[in-house]
């Protein structure tokens, strides 16, 4: 158990040196401005044309206010804690690639939504917003994320011990 906690705390700060190493370039600007912004902008404006928002950089903006998403808020650190978790997991290997695949998935999904409310926060209300970025958004993103992570060990594990006792 102390080698996994080690490896995972040594895989989690690798990745999260790499993507501070990568600040200001290419990674960074894939998941901020195109990843994160651009697929936020999208989502608002299918979901709510008349606001007329447009991702621009990294900022979502529109008539009447925006937001600026910056390093830290594209959800990367929660990535590199669900893959660092799934890495050092007793699963077997397609469980953790699916797992890693799926916890991905899951925190991008959450992130995303957790951009669109700050964006209207922030149009309407600035003490939800901090509400929001600082305390309620970066909770439920990480006891989801953790919530994820034990649901799929918890199912996996009990299933590779099923398969090996029959």
């Amino acid at each position: 158990m102390v080698l996994r906690l080690m490896l995972f705390l040594a895989l989690f700060a690798s990745l999260q040196g790499l993507y501070g190493a990568a600040r200001g370039g290419w990674v960074e600007r894939l998941f901020i401005d195109h990843a994160t912004v651009q697929s936020a902008a999208w989502l608002i404006h299918v979901a709510d044309p008349a606001v007329h928002v447009r991702a621009v950089g990294s900022r979502v903006v529109a008539p009447g206010g925006g937001i600026n998403v910056l390093n830290g808020c594209e959800g990367a650190d929660v990535v590199f804690l669900m893959i660092a978790a799934m890495f050092v997991a007793p699963l077997p290997l397609r469980a953790r690639i699916t797992g890693i695949l799926a916890g991905v998935a899951v925190v991008f999904v959450l992130n995303q939504a957790r951009v669109i409310a700050l964006f209207y926060a922030s149009r309407g209300d600035k003490a939800a917003f901090e509400w929001l970025h600082g305390v309620a958004g970066p909770l439920v993103l990480v006891t989801v994320s953790a919530a994820f992570f034990a649901l799929w060990l918890g199912r996996h594990v009990a299933g590779a011990n099923r398969t090996t006792t029959t």
